[in-house]
């Protein structure tokens, strides 16, 4: 069963219009002398959850974006979320979806009242607060799609794609072909801090060093200036542009030809995967990048097609796999108890980690989700895999 929620603020509305109809009020008028009437009959309580009582089944939340910018990739995790239930002939499980867009934490509160033990979600960093102060208060986990690391606690675990993982598995990667020595252009904020420090815990605890990192503004001018500036310090032997694809480009053609600085390799981060202009830049013929696999993606997408008629958000498997990891969880976990969230922090119960469309995954016990990523090598239009993702963790 899945079930779809409406608006917080329409079912706010309705509640107090039945709430003002319950109400009954009257007075008796005594010609000579008014008394009070009898007292209004009193409102009846409303309802505490929605949802009907189910013993046989789990009740899980999805909250996301359903209405609003980002209604189209909430309601593509929430079909796949859907996909799953359906593939797997799920029988002991119910997901009801949440529109987070306009108040999240309402959202959240609703899906407590509605006795749900577990919330997927939600997909935007700035919506954590809100909804794990509300879920953490009703004792019910969060399994978030944010790639926030420092959202990350005892009872919200983090479920995006991490960029510190890309470029720590792209530099290990480069370190065993011979690269030791690196240069960055990085952006700044949040995304350009994480993977400049995950750049430099790699390298220096591969062995490498780090001869030169340049933050730039997320513009096409700034970018192609911090490339410059990068280029007359020279000396690395390969360089990570991490940012998307059409500005990876506009960086990389500074270093073609480039008397100055041969045979520098080009690295990417997560950022590139199913880009086209990554595939389409000479300038970034033989770079490489770390991401997910796609192995089981083009299957994923072609029945999301036939099933909703659309090509689905990379990000949607991301409500596939979450609802196969609490199917999962669910073999060892009877209805009506609290979710076994201390499970997925142990490595001895599930030694090998999580399988989902996007490969194995598991999660430390800090709540960031670790994943097994593949080495991408951008070709003339092409790309290929120069080394494999593991099938397992332990490989």
């Amino acid at each position: 069963m899945f079930d779809l929620k409406g608006n917080g603020r329409l079912n706010r509305r309705s509640l107090l219009a039945a709430a003002a109809m319950a109400l009954v009020a009257g007075c008796t008028v005594v010609p000579k002398a008014p008394q009070p009437g009898p007292p209004p009959a009193p409102t009846p309580p409303p309802s505490q959850s929605e949802l009907p009582v189910d013993k046989d089944r789990h009740s899980i939340a999805l909250l996301v974006p359903m209405t609003g910018a980002n209604a189209g990739v909430g309601q593509a995790i929430a079909n796949a979320a859907n996909m799953a239930l359906l593939d797997t002939a799920a029988k002991n499980l119910r997901v009801t979806t949440y529109d987070t867009s306009a108040n999240p934490a309402e959202a959240a509160r609703r899906a407590v009242t509605d006795g749900n033990q577990l919330i997927l979600g939600p997909l935007l960093a700035d919506d954590i607060p809100a909804v794990s102060g509300i879920a953490k208060a009703a004792k019910v986990p969060v399994i978030s799609f944010s790639n926030d690391e420092q959202a990350a606690n005892r009872d919200v675990l983090i479920m995006g794609n991490l960029p510190g993982q890309s470029v720590t598995r792209t530099v290990q990667y480069a370190r065993s072909q011979g690269i030791s020595t690196f240069g960055a252009l990085v952006p700044r904020g949040d995304y350009g801090d994480r993977t400049s420090a995950a750049l430099l815990q790699a390298v220096r605890a591969s062995g490498g060093s780090v001869i030169a990192l340049e933050p730039y503004e997320r513009s096409a001018a700034s970018i192609a200036s911090a490339a410059q500036r990068v280029k007359t310090k020279g000396g690395f032997d390969a360089l990570l542009i991490a940012d998307s694809g059409s500005l990876s480009v506009r960086a990389a053609t500074a270093f073609k030809g480039a008397a100055k600085t041969p045979g520098v390799k080009i690295l990417g981060t997560e950022l590139w995967s199913g880009e086209r202009d990554v595939n389409a830049s000479a300038a970034l013929a033989g770079a490489w990048y770390s991401t997910v696999s796609d192995q089981r993606f083009a299957q994923f997408s072609k029945s999301y097609r036939a099933r909703f008629g659309t090509q689905p958000f990379r990000i949607a498997t991301l409500g596939y796999d979450a609802v196969l990891l609490t199917l999962r969880v669910a073999r060892d976990w009877k209805p009506g108890t609290r979710f076994p969230v201390d499970t997925l922090r142990d490595t001895k119960a599930f030694p090998g980690g999580f399988l989902g469309v996007d490969g194995a995954f598991r999660f430390t016990r800090g709540g960031l989700i670790e994943r097994a990523l593949e080495v991408r090598e951008v070709g003339a239009g092409t790309m290929k895999v120069v080394s494999p993702a593991p099938v397992k963790f332990g490989e």
